[in-house]
């Protein structure tokens, strides 16, 4: 396949390649330039530190843009290997290298009022680096044209998918294929009407989903779990999310609970607990988030006190996810003196009864009240007030104080991953609604996917979705492996939510006015792909996560 604005296929993948070392080797001297200023401001305190933080988030996004590209281009030669590399395929690689190495060369946005350039890593000449190489060049000029983006857009329309996804083994395609049957007809047509109408997830719902086996799918068989790990865990909630985020998130909550009671629970723990959250019988719900502390776990003020064979907890904990209906709380306090930051939180597995709509907290000790939202509706948001509610001393999780800080850290890889799948669900969702508006919409005798700039739109849309995707499952990759992936797992998030946002937008912009109007589905996904950036670790702290870990090393 060669012609005006296409490279040759056996060239694109060596090319790629040689990109892809020109970029490790500009982020290495970039790292060299950044390591000696960011030790010395941590040095000197937090504050301090601050001073560096644009241009240490900076670089954490440009080491995303490179993990990114060189996944994408493990993906292609993975294909290339199997036979199932196409033309769809090659042009996704090929625009999104450019793209990428585009982005790296003259500005990222990270936001919509942040662009982070060369000049803010301390890259004062752009030229001199590796990025202006002749095949980052060849890429950036040859790559991402006009002609590629239209020629995609027609691959995406004759062939009816949006790539292969690279997955090899025949179970995890045949679980996939079967959530996405589910999804589909189950999900995804009474999605907006919940949204629209803001109601609970019917429990009908819930009860499939539990008979699929999706709160267990990663929870040791040994306890009624399926063992399929992380990777077949993305690829159910991709699909899920991508007919509704809400459902998408319901497993969220038991994959938070079956990791922390997994990795740190006593035997009893695990043997109570894990078998009903692996059925469905138990849903849990995380309770971390604090009024006045957020993402500054060390600043929480909840506190339980020992009270002879029990504790006693009194504070307030509010974006608290599904809570009323939740059976089992997750619920993060300060067991130890006020001032004891991180190393006095402990985590209690604290058990609670279903609420209804007449008495969302039916115990005392628990007073509550729902928080409205613009989207990520299903389970519901709310503020809790916990006035001596009382739990047992083997309710400890791990059965030590002052744990707490470092069970929860264990747990925000996985729960990351999960939700970095999430938003590359709603990413393909938003792409999918673009895609088929654009399709069938006409304007001045014409559809309007033939239209440049549409087309270059879901053209984009789809390049990025498929970037973000194997970010994501390498991330997973490695957390089945058993490694440490806190940055890989950073980076996933980081990318894969703003994916989810810029892909909602474009597909709303595709709609045109009717993308505004409550009826279409496409503004229900605006407003949930919204969230992603913030819960879960804010996009500021993913990109602090990744920033620590690549620049604080050790050489």
């Amino acid at each position: 396949m060669s012609s005006a604005g296409q490279v040759v296929l056996a060239d694109l993948l060596s090319l790629c390649g040689r990109a892809l070392e020109a970029t490790d080797a500009y982020l290495d001297g970039a790292r060299k330039i950044l390591m000696p200023r960011v030790a010395s401001a941590h040095g000197q305190g937090r504050r301090l530190a601050e001073r560096e933080q644009c241009a240490s988030h900076g670089f954490a996004w440009s080491a995303t843009y490179a993990a990114a590209l060189a996944e994408l281009l493990g993906w292609a030669r993975r294909l290339e290997s199997a036979g199932r590399l196409g033309d769809l395929e090659h042009l996704i690689l090929q625009i999104a290298f450019a793209e990428y190495l585009a982005q790296m060369r003259g500005g990222i946005v990270i936001s919509p009022t942040e662009i982070v350039r060369p000049a803010d890593l301390g890259v004062t000449d752009v030229l001199a680096t590796p990025l202006s190489d002749a095949p980052v060049m060849q890429l950036v000029g040859r790559g991402n044209t006009a002609e590629a983006r239209a020629r995609l857009t027609a691959e995406l329309v004759r062939a009816q998918t949006f790539g292969d996804t690279g997955i090899e083994s025949d179970s995890l395609l045949a679980t996939r294929d079967h959530m996405r049957r589910y999804a589909d007809t189950r999900i995804a047509p009474s999605a907006h009407a919940w949204h629209r109408n803001d109601q609970l997830i019917p429990l009908e719902v819930v009860a499939e989903l539990a008979e699929l086996g999706v709160f267990g799918l990663s929870i040791a068989e040994q306890y009624g779990g399926l063992g399929l790990g992380k990777v077949a865990m993305c690829l159910v909630t991709e699909e899920l999310s991508r007919a509704f985020l809400g459902v998408g998130s319901l497993g969220t909550r038991s994959e938070i609970a079956a990791d922390l009671i997994g990795a740190s629970g006593t035997d009893a723990q695990k043997r109570r607990w894990l078998p009903g959250i692996a059925s469905g019988d138990v849903l849990p719900t995380a309770v971390f988030t604090e009024p006045s502390s957020g993402s500054d776990l060390g600043a929480i003020r909840t506190r339980a006190v020992r009270d002879g064979t029990a504790y006693r907890i009194s504070g307030t904990k509010t974006w608290i996810t599904h809570a009323a209906r939740a059976d089992l709380m997750t619920l993060l306090a300060r067991t130890g003196a006020a001032d004891s930051g991180h190393g006095g939180l402990s985590i209690f597995l604290a058990r609670k009864p279903r609420g209804t709509d007449g008495d969302i907290f039916p115990v005392a000790g628990i007073k509550g009240s729902e928080i409205p939202v613009l989207g990520y509706r299903g389970m519901k948001e709310y503020e809790m007030t916990f006035d001596d509610f009382a739990v047992t001393a083997d309710d400890l999780l791990g059965g030590v104080e002052g744990l707490g800080f470092k069970q929860l850290m264990r747990t925000f890889e996985s729960a990351r991953i999960q939700t970095a799948a999430r938003a590359v669900g709603v990413a393909q969702n938003a792409l999918e609604l673009g895609m088929a508006y654009a399709a069938e919409r006409k304007q001045f005798d014409r559809h309007i996917i033939e239209f440049p700039r549409i087309s270059s739109k879901i053209a984009w849309m789809t390049a990025e979705t498929m970037a973000a995707r194997q970010l994501t499952y390498f991330a997973a990759r490695a957390k089945d492996r058993g490694e440490r992936c806190d940055i890989e797992a950073g980076m996933a998030k980081l990318l894969a939510a703003r994916v989810a946002w810029t892909n909602a937008d474009s597909a709303l912009q595709i709609h045109g006015g009717n993308g505004y109007a409550a009826e279409y589905a496409v503004s229900r996904v605006l407003c949930d792909a919204r969230i992603l950036s913030i819960f879960e670790g804010a996009a500021e702290i993913q990109a602090d996560i990744v920033a620590r870990g690549l620049l604080m090393a050790e050489d």
